[in-house]
């Protein structure tokens, strides 16, 4: 039987299970990258870009351990992961989580919209600062509440 942390939520709202030694993989690699914790002060002297650094890194970690099974050419991970780590992709996720978020995060949200600056040129502004937005509360999440940003990560609808 599996753990609740195992299923994945599709499209549909019908639970997918995920790789049990996949799923395993993730925690343990979560858990080993967050031994060092970062308390409150430090956190609030944290920049919503420094936020969105670091959480590009961990968006981009899970997206690659998500295509991690079944095993395939890199070119492979490499286009899968690439076509959900692109800012149009992370806009619509960000969309998708809105309902889902707390009063908490959504402010952190709007803390990443407000302070993103520069955008690469082939962009609209808006989809920049949603996927930026998003990365934001990533890395938010990844330092206060690691259960919650799992729980917001299964949500999301990547394809296989």
């Amino acid at each position: 039987m599996k753990s609740k942390e195992e299923n994945l939520l599709n499209e549909q709202g019908e639970t997918k299970v995920l790789d049990s030694s996949c799923w395993q993989f993730m925690q343990a690699t979560i858990e080993n990258l967050s031994q060092q914790q970062i308390d409150q002060a430090q956190l609030q002297k944290l920049s919503p870009a420094a936020l969105a650094y670091l959480g590009d890194a961990v968006y981009e970690l899970y997206v690659r351990m998500y295509y991690l099974l079944p095993p395939q050419r890199s070119e492979s991970y490499h286009r899968l992961v690439v076509a959900q780590v692109r800012a149009e992709t992370q806009a619509l996720h960000l969309r998708s989580l809105t309902p889902h978020l707390r009063h908490s995060e959504l402010e952190i949200v709007r803390r990443g919209r407000n302070a993103t600056t520069g955008r690469p040129k082939r962009l609209d502004p808006e989809i920049y600062q949603q996927a930026t937005s998003l990365e934001t509360l990533i890395g938010y999440l990844y330092l206060t509440d690691q259960p919650r940003l799992t729980e917001l990560l299964q949500r999301l609808q990547l394809e296989k």
